[in-house]
């Protein structure tokens, strides 16, 4: 539950530092960035052993960083900049349906009636969030920059699969988001942040902070101690349960963006969200071959 708040508080703390001036390029380096040397530091302190890679492993974590890790901060921030955080977030939980989809058809692997079922509702919640049939109003960017957030997040669980199975899951993580930050710094230097826009105030409800503080959260309560929550969760949870538990994210994450944002779900989309939530968990539980994990990446 820890582990989802403070997942759900990535749209709230980095929009506003777009809002300020940054791209969503700059938000995503300096939180991957600040994220990777702090878990480096870390781990090399606490246990150094679970670092070492092997030959063959390095093009398994440079996908699992590329796509799992800095490819979906990436769109989704670029996703929050120009839709609504609740709805960014609930195109990233199309996941499941993905995973499913490439279980089916990829790995052959015969899926229940239940999964199929629960496809049918998350497209079904999807088009009402979305709100298809009045033109697709809200930014075109935004929506795909949203399904593209869900085609990462299922790379990472499919990559993180096939890693975890002969690497320790804070090792993983802790590659993958010092891979994911080398890549979004080559899109956007450290250097070419405007360093007038970090003292700027970051808009969050009634509070002002400067935009380097809002960063600094963002790294440490949106990133850090969310991927350690997680990890923590998944040695006394089944995967399954963990997962299930992630959905409490989305509700967070949209009661956040209401209350601090002003960003709230219409009656429709709000309906569609409950639909698309319920299709996502029914996949999740009757996936056939493995758990699938939902919401904001978490290592397991």
């Amino acid at each position: 539950m820890l582990s989802a708040l403070f997942f759900s508080t990535s749209g709230t703390l980095g929009k506003p530092t777009m809002v300020a001036g940054l791209t969503p390029q700059q938000v995503a380096a300096v939180r991957l960035g600040l994220s990777a040397l702090v878990l480096f530091a870390a781990v090399g302190i606490v246990k150094p052993s679970i670092l070492k890679v092997g030959k063959g492993e390095w093009r398994l974590l440079i996908a699992y960083g590329l796509i799992g890790v800095g490819g979906i901060q990436l769109v989704y921030f670029i996703a929050t900049s120009r839709i609504p955080v609740g709805i960014a977030i609930l195109l990233e939980f199309v996941s499941p349906v993905l995973i499913a989809l490439w279980t089916r058809f990829v790995r052959k692997v015969h899926l229940a009636k239940a999964v199929w079922g629960g496809i049918a509702l998350a497209m079904i919640g999807l088009i009402l969030v979305a709100q298809v049939w009045q033109g697709l109003r809200l930014d075109a960017l935004g929506l795909l920059a949203g399904f593209g957030a869900a085609l990462c997040s299922a790379g990472y669980f499919l990559i993180g699969e096939r890693g975890l199975a002969s690497r320790h899951p804070l090792g993983m993580v802790t590659w993958g988001m010092g891979i994911g930050a080398l890549a979004v710094c080559v899109v956007a230097p450290p250097w070419t942040i405007p360093v007038r826009v970090l003292t700027e105030p970051a808009v969050i409800g009634p509070w002002h902070p400067p935009v380097w503080v809002a960063l600094v959260a963002l790294m440490l309560v949106g990133t850090v101690l969310a991927y350690l929550a997680g990890i923590s969760a998944l040695q006394y949870l089944p995967a399954a349960i963990a997962s299930v538990l992630g959905l409490v994210e989305v509700i967070l994450a949209n009661i956040l963006a209401w209350i601090l944002l002003g960003e709230a779900l219409t009656v429709v989309q709000a309906v569609g969200a409950v639909v698309l939530l319920a299709g996502a968990t029914l996949v999740q539980l009757k996936s056939p071959d493995h758990q699938v994990a939902i919401g904001e990446p978490l290592p397991g």
